[in-house]
């Protein structure tokens, strides 16, 4: 016997049991994009490594560490996506639909980064992203922290009783200039105290000294008490602007907390910049972040246009979802609601057209047996498969032009329904 092959480290299989809450999942989602106007756009999931490089930033753990990157036969440089927004906004320059205009877009499907598996945190991991470009005002800011929020209500995860522990964490970082101005104010800071930071945290105050903020070592949060603050540093317009979203936060009832440590790990982000964390899930808290990113489509070549978005995990909403025992609400593998069972070569046309016939109505959910059997093998199929009916056509029911429709789910008796018929029979008992 060959040797088994396995998935690769980090690389997680969904299985049919769990697949019930994806589908719920991307179907609030798609329910909520609609709601609020935003178009599906499909994004390759291989890149130019330099498009990473220059947009996420080459000091970054991702471009660092983290990016799944080799060298195709022509010897350019790939990187499999470690994040959607770059990617979305480069194909907005290619494709010409960012420059004076304004354009409202998402979309789904995997990433991929270089990290150790642990619980939450995967090599191949899926998103919904949201971008949205050319409005600058506070308004788009709300709009999609808004959306996100409707996104999780709608699971159930903002309802008190779920018990979720989310909340929306907020930060303003400022323009360019000001988050220059509190790195620099930062760095003389950490300097001082460099001998009480961590390794981790040293190794950044070189590379990317903001993201020291992130540190989960506790001696150098205790240390970061007495940091400077961005909000001390931000000029007279970021703070209007971050002023104005928090206010419109409030009028629409959407709660939030201010942390000033909130920087986010990617270099484009600009003002605003938020984070829904939850306690239910150990270190892997963040299950959705975003913010503003006004000079990223100048810095990858376009003209300079404003933007905002926000990333959402699916692996972190559905383990959030099954940690408070919400149910997945739509099942991936329906039972059907008929098993048809034949018997005998002169029942093989007649069953596939059956078969077909029944499903073309939409709705009724159909399994045909396949790969022979007796009689009582098929009954034993069509009772496992949790089908509500057997459906048996043999060579006796053809003579009659009938078909056996047997109740699986009840005591209701075994009844002869003229072939031309079974369609009606079935939908009519669907409708009951």
């Amino acid at each position: 016997m060959s040797q088994r092959i396995q998935a690769l480290r980090g690389m997680n299989d969904i299985l049919p049991e769990e697949t019930g809450w994806w589908r719920r999942f991307h179907d609030h989602v798609q329910a909520v994009m609609d709601l609020y106007g935003y178009r599906e756009i499909i994004l390759p999931v291989m890149e130019a490594t330099e498009l990473f490089k220059r947009s996420v930033g080459e000091a970054t753990d991702i471009v660092e560490k983290e990016m799944f990157t080799f060298l195709d036969r022509e010897k350019t440089s790939m990187s499999l996506r470690p994040e959607g927004t770059a990617v979305c906004v480069r194909a907005g320059i290619e494709h010409g639909i960012l420059h004076n205009q304004q354009q409202r877009l998402w979309y789904r499907g995997p990433m991929f980064r270089h990290e150790r598996p642990q619980a939450g945190r995967y090599r191949q991991f899926h998103q919904i992203g949201v971008e949205a470009f050319g409005m600058a005002g506070p308004e788009l800011d709300v709009e999609v922290i808004a959306m996100s929020a409707r996104i999780l209500r709608s699971l159930g995860l903002l309802d008190p009783a779920a018990d979720s522990g989310l909340r929306l964490e907020l930060n303003s970082l400022g323009t360019p200039d000001t988050r220059a101005e509190y790195r620099a104010a930062l760095v003389a800071f950490l300097q001082k105290h460099e001998a009480q930071l961590d390794d981790d945290s040293r190794r950044r105050l070189s590379t990317n000294p903001l993201r020291v903020l992130d540190s989960k070592n506790p001696q150098t949060q205790e240390l970061l008490a007495g940091a400077p603050v961005m909000a001390d540093y931000l000029d007279a317009e970021s703070r209007a602007h971050f002023d104005q979203v928090q206010a419109a936060l409030k009028e629409t009832g959407i709660p939030f907390i201010l942390n000033p440590k909130l920087v986010r790990g990617l270099d484009y982000y600009t003002r605003t910049v938020f984070e829904w964390t939850t306690t239910r899930l150990g270190a892997q808290g963040t299950v959705c972040a975003g913010g503003r990113y006004d000079g990223l489509v100048g810095q990858l070549g376009g003209a300079d246009t404003p933007a905002t978005g926000f990333a959402m995990g699916v692996e972190r909403i559905v383990q959030l979802c099954r940690a408070v025992a919400i149910p997945a609400g739509i099942e991936e593998n329906q039972p059907p609601h008929a098993y048809l069972c034949w018997m005998g070569e002169a029942a093989y046309l007649p069953a596939m057209r059956l078969a077909e016939e029944l499903r073309s109505t939409s709705r009724i959910r159909l399994l045909c047996n396949a790969g022979g059997g007796g009689f009582k093998a098929q009954l034993k199929r069509a009772d496992k498969s949790g089908a509500d009916f057997a459906l048996i056509l043999g060579e006796e029911e053809l003579n009659a032009s009938q078909c056996q429709v047997k109740p699986l789910r009840g005591d209701g008796p075994q009844q002869a329904i003229a072939l031309d018929k079974i369609k009606d029979y079935l939908l009519e008992k669907l409708g009951s």
